[in-house]
């Protein structure tokens, strides 16, 4: 089938960025030095360059909005991305309570990929701020938060996050739609977890080819299928960054459920393909174990633009935070 045609949308003009280093609360607002907006597929989300501790060690850094509502959860601020300071039992308790609430969000868990896209393309920082939420999922931003002086309890993995909020939603009886993966491991994981807790509600499961920017017309089949079965939780394993367009586009059709990246989530979990040891995920060597699996597909990322770009994550939130310390003493 031929693929529909694109509209991308329209690019943002680039800024200076830098590094800064903040904690706060979500809901806080800091005063802004200046604010842009861009329009990312029809929606209206603000980039915001703020003062912050930090920010004379380059220039500017963009700064990601805090969320639509205040999930009561701690934020600290990673060149301009916030990140909700949280443990996943507090972050599951945190979108759980908002669904009590009837309010849905989205929430990103960002690794160092993520990050390197967000502080490089103006495009992804509007893009990547309409989330709800954002966690660190990758050691380099753990330590990164360490080094700024805002540390982090943990990395949360939107991996080892499917298990620990599928047993959550079969408990509170909510219904959970797995989309995306590859072939049929969608309906692999759905029934995996089913078997694993057979109290959660599976709203439904599929895996549409879709462009990387899905437009308008490519979006609607799938739309159509979720607002009929009307879930709680919609789990996206579509890559980044195709898995955030399209909630972008999919997200005010379901005000009330949760979206959540989970990238080749499905596929771990199904064990199509096969996932670091735990020793290699809590050292910060996950990324190793993925590289030699999938070197030709990963291999440019990780080691042209992923590795460089930690180095400079690290020796910023360094400098961040021997810039707070001189001006403390100052």
């Amino acid at each position: 089938m031929a693929a529909p045609p694109v509209t991308p949308p329209a690019s943002q003009k680039p800024s200076t960025l830098g590094g800064s280093a903040t904690a706060t609360r979500q809901g806080d607002v800091s005063e802004p030095r200046d604010v842009s907006s861009a329009s990312v597929s029809g929606a209206s989300a603000p980039v915001t360059v703020a003062v912050a501790a930090g920010d004379g060690i380059d220039s500017e850094a963009p700064r990601s909005a805090p969320g639509q509502f205040d999930t009561g959860l701690a934020l600290i601020d990673l060149l301009g991305m916030s990140l909700a300071r949280c443990s996943e039992p507090e972050l599951l308790d945190a979108l759980f309570a908002a669904l009590e609430k009837q309010r849905g969000g989205w929430l990103i868990t960002a690794n160092l990929d993520f990050l390197r896209r967000y502080y490089k393309d103006p495009r992804m920082q509007v893009l990547y701020a309409q989330a709800d939420l954002r966690v660190a999922d990758g050691m380099p931003l753990v330590w990164a938060a360490y080094l700024q002086g805002t540390p982090l309890p943990e990395r949360i993995a939107g991996s080892s996050l499917l298990k620990p909020l599928a047993e959550r939603a079969a408990r509170e009886g909510r219904s959970v739609y797995f989309l995306g993966g590859n072939g049929n491991s969608a309906e692999g994981a759905s029934s995996m977890l089913r078997q694993e807790f057979p109290e959660l509600r599976v709203a439904g499961f599929s895996s549409p080819w879709l462009p990387v920017e899905p437009d308008d017309a490519a979006v609607e089949p799938t739309r159509q299928v979720l607002t009929e079965a009307r879930p709680d939780i919609v789990l996206v394993a579509l890559g980044s960054p195709k898995q955030e367009w399209l909630i972008s586009k999919l997200r005010r059709s379901l005000p009330a459920a949760w979206f959540v990246g989970v990238g080749m989530s499905f596929s771990f979990a199904t064990g199509e393909m096969p996932r670091a040891p735990s020793w290699m995920q809590r050292s910060g060597l996950e990324w190793v174990h993925r590289l030699l699996s999938e070197p030709r597909r990963l291999g440019k990322r990780y080691l042209w633009h992923d590795a460089p770009f930690g180095i400079e994550l690290l020796g910023r939130s360094l400098l961040a935070r021997l810039e707070r310390a001189r001006r403390a003493r100052a």
